[in-house]
């Protein structure tokens, strides 16, 4: 069986999407990849974005293809499946053009949190609640009754999973990259000189073992997992022989279990720089003197409040004093060229103290956000606490939300000044 595993030229004008617009890895679909080679079947593997492939490219390379399944994301790179486009505008008009005959797949956020509504909008066959690595492959040889998350519709109606798949981390070999145009990728995630080089993307572990309301990563990616650290390293090592010089982690939140600092020890031998996301509350003076020697130059920490009752109110549930943040922060940007704390708009933090927390921080080099307002989620905590399970109409429900709230307001900086609504960006047919 054929399996076109596609990754679109991703469009979000009009968008709220506050993600970063660069072409990323498709690591969901490099590592399904894989796993459906170890099958038995034939994968092809398509990046559009990254190549630079309209559409009608792709189309004829599909038609030679002549796949059995298709399967398109809902959103660009597992890096942001946690702030995906709410509109499924991208996903409607490739699943639309590259019509073959085929079996069409969507996984991503909207399929986990909607997957009526993503079967539905999409007009495609089979929607994947959770994670997709190794449950694609199954399509083709089990009962899909059977498989985790596997959501579909037939003459008979719309089936729903009420699992989620999980992806066992351990048992993700390290990837080879023959498939893919390394050379092609220049974007260095969260890097923000001149000093140019070729990046990539990578993913050490996955889910975090926190619940703070506002992150949307409970419906796929949620359960805290490693993967083999020499895997991870044997990646790099690929991608260094490649001419990669800067890989930026992908994690919900580096630096948690307890294989990090064998990584980091691995890291500093080898000639390439990294980046990350994580909470600076994970690390101390030691532990980040080691993160300085392997070679990190971008640290990028959800502080989210200044005050001890706006993160308890997120759910943050970090033990230590903002004094202390401040301290660890200050800390990193002695060994680390950019350091960021990331806030979110919440009602115990005051506009003049934040100022001020921010002037200090800036003063010993950390850049500090201004406070963004928080998108809720289909299915994070927010989006249960103020509506309930997510429905078919769940993604407009959240859009008007933030948008009749913070329209006022103002948005994040990085966003459109005048989004456009899910019903004006989304296509009929």
């Amino acid at each position: 069986m054929k399996f076109a595993l596609v990754n679109p030229a991703w469009d979000f004008h009009g968008s709220i999407y506050f993600g970063c617009q660069e072409p990323h890895y498709p690591l969901e679909l490099l590592f399904a990849f894989d796993q459906i080679h170890a099958t038995g079947d034939e994968p092809f593997l398509i990046d559009a974005q990254s190549d630079k492939l309209d559409i009608e490219e792709v189309k004829q390379r599909i038609e030679k293809i002549k796949p059995d399944f298709l399967v398109i994301p809902t959103a660009p790179s597992y890096l942001f499946w946690r702030c995906p486009p709410p509109e499924l505008r991208v996903p409607q008009q490739w699943f639309h053009a590259l019509e073959c005959g085929a079996i069409k797949v969507a996984i991503g956020p909207h399929a986990s949190a909607t997957p009526a509504s993503t079967l539905r909008k999409l007009n495609c066959d089979v929607a994947f609640r959770g994670e997709p690595d190794q449950v694609l492959p199954k399509l083709a040889h089990e009962p899909w009754s059977q498989i985790d998350g596997c959501c579909w519709k037939s003459s008979e109606g719309q089936h729903m999973s009420p699992s989620l798949a999980v992806t066992d981390m351990r048992k993700l070999g390290a990837l080879t990259f023959e498939n893919y145009r390394v050379e092609a990728h220049s974007h260095r995630h969260h890097v923000f000189n001149d000093e140019g080089g070729r990046g990539a993307e990578l993913e050490f572990a996955r889910g975090c073992p926190w619940a703070c309301s506002f992150c949307n990563k409970t419906l796929f990616r949620n359960k805290y997992r490693e993967r083999e650290v020499d895997a991870v390293l044997q990646e790099v090592d690929r991608l260094i022989a490649r001419g990669v010089t800067y890989i930026y982690f992908i994690d919900e939140i580096f630096g948690v279990g307890r294989n990090v600092q064998q990584l980091l020890e691995g890291l500093a031998e080898r000639p390439v720089t990294i980046g990350l996301q994580t909470r600076v509350d994970l690390w101390t003076e030691e532990s980040l003197d080691l993160l300085g020697r392997a070679h990190c130059i971008s640290m990028e920490c959800g502080v989210e409040s200044i005050t001890e009752e706006g993160r308890d109110e997120l759910n943050k549930n970090c033990k230590l004093s903002t004094e202390r943040l401040a301290e660890l922060l200050i800390h990193a940007r002695k060994r680390i060229p950019w350091v960021q704390a990331n806030l979110i708009l919440t009602p115990h933090d005051q506009r003049d103290q934040i100022r001020g927390w921010q002037e200090h921080l800036k003063a010993h080099g950390v850049w500090v956000s201004d406070p963004v307002p928080m998108f809720p989620f289909p299915g994070t905590p927010d989006y249960l606490r103020m509506f309930g399970a997510p429905d078919d109409y769940a993604w407009e429900r959240a859009h008007q939300y933030y948008t009749g709230t913070f329209r006022e307001k103002g948005y994040s900086d990085i966003q459109e000044a005048q989004p456009a609504s899910i019903e004006e960006l989304e296509c009929t047919f």
